[in-house]
């Protein structure tokens, strides 16, 4: 089972993010295993390089190493071209054209899924832990904040997007909540560079700059 493993966790991922879940379930694909057991593939596949994973952090604070919560994590490819290939992998090849529509944006998909994996791939890259952090929006709905980066003595948040980029209400209400904690907070897209009140707008090819 383990030399097809970066296979599998592809698929995995592909599962998780078509079926728009909040929480990773390995079962599908890997069966039945222990907890440990899960734990002990997904930390060899990290090690590997196959996979980065982005933990959830329980109090966004430097120092986030210390409040991650190791049962709740986030699965991201370590190759997005690997990942874009595989999702879009329909036939035994891969036509040019889907590539240069996916370059030009103007292919007619939900690509989110698809940024945040190249932002995660860029911060693993240019040496950034991964952490993301979930709060209450009320009794049913979660605020997600995408990463956030420890600076100095402040934490920086990030939201992904890769359309609807003028609504970012996770990004607003944890700024509200830990105002005092923040140092910049970013909201990366596929548009030009410019700053807003507190917020920076950055274009997704300059993440290697945080």
């Amino acid at each position: 089972m383990r030399r097809y493993l970066p296979e599998i966790i592809c698929i995995y991922h592909l599962l998780f993010v078509s079926k728009n879940v909040s929480r990773y379930h390995p079962s599908p694909v890997l069966g039945n295993l222990t907890q440990t057991s899960t734990l002990t593939y997904i930390h060899e596949l990290e090690d590997s390089k196959t996979i980065n994973i982005a933990y959830h952090t329980n109090d966004p604070n430097v120092g986030m190493s210390l409040t991650a919560d190791s049962s709740k994590y986030k699965l991201f490819v370590g190759d997005t071209g690997l990942f874009v290939t595989l999702a879009f992998w329909d036939k035994k090849y891969t036509d040019n054209e889907l590539y240069g529509k996916l370059l030009n944006d103007k292919l007619s998909a939900n690509l989110g899924y698809v940024y945040e994996n190249l932002v995660a791939q860029m911060l693993r890259a240019s040496g950034y832990r991964l952490f993301y952090y979930t709060f209450p929006k009320d009794d049913n709905h979660n605020y997600e904040i995408d990463f956030l980066l420890s600076q100095g003595s402040k934490v920086c948040p990030i939201e992904v997007k890769s359309s609807g980029y003028k609504t970012h209400a996770s990004l607003d209400a944890f700024c509200k909540k830990f105002s005092t904690r923040i140092g910049k907070s970013y909201l990366v897209y596929t548009k030009d560079l410019h700053h807003e009140q507190e917020m920076t707008y950055l274009p997704i090819f300059m993440t290697p700059f945080l």
